[in-house]
């Protein structure tokens, strides 16, 4: 298996798929579950992704809800990742702290691939998560530059760690753009 990054056209697919993953993964989660959404490009219509869907699910507790969210994501074909924190984006000078979650992981020929993403119900990884999403969903001209971005970038780089490390600072100023906007439109998670 390849440690590269492989983006791919958009998959009109993916919206379908991320909505019954999200419905299965709220009857399986319970009430610990307080938000499941789709996120990541793959919830953006044109996008074009790397073949794996992003999930989010909202706690109030993050050590509870993974203790809880273990054995229930182990029988979907989930192991938990030792990843336990987002990028903080440059500039912020945010605690990093605020940026805590759990990463489940889903890999393999079974079922779709799915990075899922417990956060914090309220914190700034669980807004920047869906600020992305909307903003990206409301500004079509914005994905096409985005996606090609992607593409060749991971064309270019050898690994997924390179592909993310120079990804997130792109990112960040997605997100400063974002942010004016949510603020202009009233846009709320």
């Amino acid at each position: 298996m390849s440690n590269r990054a492989l983006v791919v056209a958009a998959d009109p697919g993916w919206a379908a798929a991320g909505k019954a993953l999200a419905a299965q993964l709220r009857e399986t989660l319970g009430p610990l579950a307080v938000r499941v959404e789709h996120i990541g490009s793959t919830a953006i219509p044109g996008m074009r992704a790397k073949d794996l869907l992003d999930m989010q699910v909202s706690v109030a507790d993050l050590d509870e809800a993974a203790q809880g969210f273990t054995a229930p994501l182990a029988a979907l074909g989930f192991t938990r990742s030792r990843y336990e924190h987002d990028h903080v984006p440059a500039g912020s000078g945010d605690d990093p702290q605020r940026w805590r979650k759990r990463l489940f992981t889903r890999r393999g020929p079974e079922a779709a691939e799915v990075n899922l993403h417990v956060r914090l119900a309220g914190s700034p990884n669980e807004r920047l998560a869906l600020l992305f999403r909307d903003f990206l969903r409301a500004h079509p001209d914005a994905v096409a530059a985005y996606g090609e971005f992607k593409t060749v970038l991971a064309a270019k780089v050898p690994d997924m760690a390179s592909y993310i490390d120079v990804k997130d600072p792109v990112v960040d100023l997605v997100f400063a753009w974002a942010q004016s906007w949510a603020e202009q439109t009233g846009w709320s998670a």
